[in-house]
């Protein structure tokens, strides 16, 4: 066993990697924002993170192998994050949380509607995003014409809150 790790049990491993405040909530914010760039990430954070905690992250999950960073051609001071195919495969752990925390937490309608989706959509649901999301970060072809999970989770949202704006 490797002194660095309190345990070989894979639930602890999992949450050396995972577990802080943080990391989870930068990785929704790429995988079901499209944030890319740092400042896309700081600003338009719900929870409100601080400019140092989101540039420790960053580079905790470039150096962990959940996020890539790479040159953004656009501007030289400027990166580009992408998920790996290990973040990708949080997909379905997303989604459990959603489906958890709607169940037994006190949830905006709003924040929720798209765990909401993800949870009815099930596994083929998931396997679509993690299709997509490999399309956008690592660069695989998707079949033309496929339609965007992403897009569905959006408009979901857009029309929520625009129906509840109508109704006030």
């Amino acid at each position: 066993m490797d002194d660095a790790h309190r345990s070989g049990c894979p639930i602890n491993l999992t949450l050396e990697v995972l577990g802080d405040r943080w990391s989870l909530i930068v990785i929704r914010d790429i995988m079901f924002g499209s944030r890319r760039h740092f400042r896309e990430l700081l600003q338009n954070s719900e929870e409100r993170i601080a400019s140092n905690i989101l540039a420790d992250r960053l580079r905790r999950l470039v150096d962990r192998g959940l996020l890539t960073r790479a040159d953004d051609p656009t501007h030289k001071q400027k990166a580009i994050y992408s998920l790996t195919e290990m973040a990708i495969q949080l997909v379905p752990i997303f989604a459990h949380m959603g489906a958890w925390g709607r169940r037994y937490l006190p949830v905006s309608e709003e924040l929720s509607i798209r765990a909401e989706l993800l949870e009815t959509g099930g596994e083929k649901l998931w396997e679509e995003f993690m299709d997509e999301l490999r399309a956008k970060h690592l660069g695989k072809k998707l079949p033309p014409e496929t339609p965007s999970v992403l897009a569905r989770l959006t408009q979901a949202y857009l029309d929520l809150v625009a129906r509840k704006a109508k109704s006030a």
